[in-house]
């Protein structure tokens, strides 16, 4: 039985002040936009109507309403889990088939991982075909989505299967170092998947083939050569199967390093505003910012896994949530829980990292293409297509933001060139 004590109600506390923030967040930046959402910012005067500022708006409020209910939802789920018995009730009943260590726990994480499962479909479902839809966004059928969907789930089965029947492995084997092991073989692990996907999960989901258009593919190849970065092809996949939304992407690692582009984004945008972006993400590589975050994140999951190691086999926590024995995969799945609100919290700090990484990509694909004209247009035309946001509000972009606001980064290239011009 769930006892109420000063670690639950810990808990509760972080939680609650968790998802009220995120309520709160996005009322505040939905009421902006309500506000400020009929004026056109000065850099995109002449660029964009009244009518498609409207569908700006309504596009950035309908998603953000329905994106808070189904986090709320979430919250409620989870808290069920926690709270009702369910868990203590699951393992009673794993306990009698006397199963070994490892399979107990993989069926154990695998029960609420289902239930999240199964509650997530009729929000993929409304957002796809009724939100996205709506806007003119979603082209995807229902065979499709439902195909797309069991294939996520296979492929998160097995990845996450793996890694985390090693790590049941590592806790049931070394039983005073397995915090280390686990922690360099979550960091192996992020970079055989970063190396993989492009070649064995991607390929899965949609068409990769050479780019079409011979005269840009000989330009992405040139400005890759100019900064001496060999990559394995320039690809185009058949985004616009699903959706209308548009990208472009590096993926890979080493060998496996190649450039996407949606083939919506080959569609709508110029060859010098799609060099631009890539030359955006060419700073990326050069910065590398990718490696950089790898290794912020390495270290924090470093001081994670310690604490994890010093917390699994603590009494009180197990107690709390009503299991009357310490069973070390239920401590993981209880201390990802207790960690889940708390983590919340340092969102603002990867969103500051990213948005200084996303300023000095800006400034080398101005250096790279010797202009931020053609970015700065295709950052427009992505803001049209995709029906941006061009007023968040300044806490909910601080907050959340990983790219800044598309205004304040439009006119900031426009400072750039603005300087360049003067020096002439």
């Amino acid at each position: 039985m769930v006892q109420y004590n000063i670690l639950l109600v810990s808990f509760l506390v972080f939680f609650l002040i968790s998802s009220f923030c995120r309520w709160y967040l996005t009322r505040i930046n939905v009421n902006h936009l309500r506000k400020f959402g009929h004026n056109v910012p000065e850099v995109f005067e002449g660029e964009i109507n009244g009518e498609t500022l409207s569908r700006m708006t309504d596009y950035t409020v309908d998603s953000s309403r329905f994106g808070s209910f189904a986090s709320f939802t979430d919250d409620i789920v989870l808290l069920l889990i926690l709270l009702s018995g369910f868990l203590p009730w699951c393992v009673n009943i794993i306990l009698t088939f006397k199963l070994n260590f490892i399979l107990s726990g993989l069926i154990f994480f695998a029960i609420p991982v289902l239930i999240g499962f199964v509650v997530e479909i009729p929000f993929g479902l409304y957002s796809t075909f009724v939100i996205e839809r709506k806007y003119g966004f979603s082209t995807i059928n229902l065979k499709l989505w439902v195909t797309d969907l069991f294939k996520n789930l296979l492929i998160s089965a097995f990845l996450g299967g793996i890694l985390l029947g090693s790590f049941l492995a590592l806790i049931h084997y070394a039983k005073t170092t397995w915090w280390l092991w686990g922690w360099m073989l979550f960091a192996f692990f992020q970079l055989l998947i970063l190396w993989l996907y492009p070649i064995f999960i991607a390929p899965l989901f949609n068409k990769y083939e050479p780019v079409q258009d011979q005269e840009l593919k000989e330009r992405i190849i040139s400005i890759m050569e100019k900064v001496g970065l060999k990559i394995k092809g320039v690809y185009q996949i058949d985004a616009g199967r699903r959706s209308k939304h548009t990208n472009a992407y590096f993926t890979g690692l080493g060998k496996t390093k190649r450039i996407v582009l949606y083939d919506t984004l080959l569609s709508s945008h110029s060859g010098d505003e799609i060099l631009s972006v890539l030359a955006h993400e060419i700073g990326h590589w050069k910065k590398k910012h990718i490696m950089k975050q790898l290794v912020l994140i390495e270290t924090l999951s470093f001081f994670i896994f310690f604490l994890a190691y010093r917390l699994i086999d603590w009494s009180f926590m197990y107690q709390t949530f009503g299991f009357d024995q310490n069973i070390p995969y239920v401590g993981l799945f209880l201390l990802s829980a207790l960690f889940k609100p708390i983590s919340f919290f340092f969102t603002p700090l990867m969103a500051i990292i990213s948005r200084k990484y996303e300023e000095e990509a800006d400034n080398y694909s101005n250096w790279l293409t010797g202009s931020t004209k053609s970015l700065g247009s295709a950052l427009k035309r992505l803001a049209k297509d995709n029906l941006a946001n061009l007023h968040p509000h300044p806490l909910y972009a601080w907050f959340y933001y990983s790219h800044p606001p598309l205004v304040d980064r439009i006119a900031y290239l426009q400072q750039i060139d603005d300087k360049a011009k003067k020096a002439y």
